[in-house]
């Protein structure tokens, strides 16, 4: 190296180190139902991890919820296992932050490695080059922790293309179980033996999975968009039965269509699309164990999507598997009130609410008359404007005209109850996304 170029070498160095003691450290611990918490110091950070300085908004672009102990996880855990989880963006950004969950976890869990990179490519583990980064949680690249909490990291700077794949990689030397998992979630990632965050060729992943273990958030600092849109709802938002890898669940269309609008110069909502689906989800009912395996709507909706960041809009998806799976949810206004009161928490943070209609499931092995006579009245109190700000009407879009108790052939995955690709579409379609835009109704 010359010395002039040395000298130039000195004082970047001098302005970075000027500029990190200055910016601020985006940092977060939290239990899952938001209540801070510290996390427990590692070792000191590597350079690369600086906090951004550049401008934007922070906004979710990409979201799952903690569903469940991992099944086979209760006592070995994943013991020095390297976890590549990949996700899809709907908004791009110039920096990026995870939130990690232990909720099922018994014991703390140490991550002693995180890594955030580009996809080479499609279905893959490799990180395009150039692009991996090492992610720190308080200035620090060991995180522990506590059962039944979660972390923010720190941002780290990294351009992250809207509608791309990214790779987000833990290492745990010793995870004592249970994992924290989100399973079938129509996208396959990726694990190893040892540590291998930090590897870009993929080659040591071995081990696929159709999973989404400990992450749970990705945030953006973007200039392309404004805020966050939460869906909230069942495996019809979780996005069942769509193609695994292809990314056409209804909250990718929706993504789409919302991008594509805003880059076309339409008065449309510029938000970045979470998806906070869960199979089998009800809005009364939780599942077993404590905490319960798939929450109910009621219990997970705080941290779900009052605790994502930058909340503008949730459109709510439930009902369905209240319906079916409750033999004793026979009256409409059970469902109703749980509706109503997931509306009334949105609306006390300022946070518009958009409900969809129940979807029909003749055919379906859990089908009877009088379950479809509860989905109608629930419906027509939907669709009166008594319950939402607004109304995406998904039962009409999908029904088949000669009966309305189906679904609609074309759109139909075969078991009666889920779309296909071509349905998830339709239901994508069904949003005026002019209806996304505006508050909350104010409080009197």
């Amino acid at each position: 190296m010359t010395r002039r170029h040395h000298g130039y070498a000195l004082l970047a160095a001098i302005v970075s180190l000027i500029v990190a003691m200055s910016v601020a450290i985006y940092v977060s611990a939290a239990s899952d139902d938001g209540t801070a918490q510290r996390t427990v110091p590692g070792p000191r950070p590597p350079h690369n991890s600086a906090a951004p300085v550049s401008t934007g908004t922070w906004v979710g672009s990409w979201g799952t919820s903690p569903a469940a102990a991992e099944p086979g996880t209760e006592t070995a855990g994943l013991h020095d296992r390297s976890v590549r989880n990949v996700i899809h963006t709907s908004v791009g950004g110039t920096a990026a932050r995870i939130t990690l969950s232990n909720l099922y976890g018994r014991l703390p869990l140490t991550i002693t490695h995180a890594t955030i990179a580009l996809a080479a490519a499609d279905d893959s583990a490799a990180a395009a080059p150039g692009t991996m980064r090492r992610l720190t949680f308080d200035g620090t690249t060991t995180v522990v922790i506590p059962p039944g909490q979660q972390v923010m990291s720190d941002a780290v700077r990294v351009i992250v293309p809207h509608d791309s794949d990214v790779l987000v990689t833990t290492y745990a030397p010793a995870e004592p179980g249970p994992v924290t998992v989100h399973a079938h979630v129509r996208q396959i990632s990726y694990a190893a033996q040892g540590d291998h965050a930090d590897d870009v060729t993929g080659t040591p992943y071995t081990e696929q999975v159709e999973s989404w273990r400990y992450l749970t958030a990705l945030d953006v600092l973007s200039k392309e968009s404004h805020g966050t849109l939460v869906a909230f709802g069942d495996s019809l938002t979780e996005g069942h039965s769509s193609t695994v890898g292809a990314n056409r669940r209804w909250t990718d269309v929706l993504a789409k269509r919302l991008r594509e609008a805003s880059f076309a110069g339409r008065d449309v909502p510029r938000y970045g699309v979470v998806n906070q689906g869960i199979g089998g989800n009800r809005i009364l009912t939780g599942g077993n164990g404590r905490p319960a395996d798939n929450p109910s709507g009621l219990t997970r909706f705080s941290r779900d999507v009052l605790g994502r960041t930058n909340v503008k809009v949730v459109v709510i998806d439930l009902g369905v598997n209240d319906i079916l799976r409750s033999p004793s949810v026979t009256d409409p206004e059970q469902i109703l009130d749980g509706l109503r009161t997931l509306v009334d928490q949105a609306h006390a943070h300022g946070i518009r609410v958009i409900g969809a209609t129940l979807m029909p499931f003749g055919g379906h092995r859990g089908y009877s008359a009088d379950r479809e006579a509860v989905r109608q009245a629930v419906n027509a109190e939907i669709r009166s404007g008594r319950v939402f700000d607004a109304v995406v009407d998904f039962d009409r879009a999908l029904r088949d005209p000669y009966d309305p108790r189906r679904l609609r052939p074309v759109h139909d995955s075969g078991d009666h109850l889920h779309p296909n690709d071509r349905g998830y579409e339709r239901m994508a379609q069904e949003f005026g996304l002019e209806s996304l835009k505006g508050a909350a109704p104010a409080r009197l």
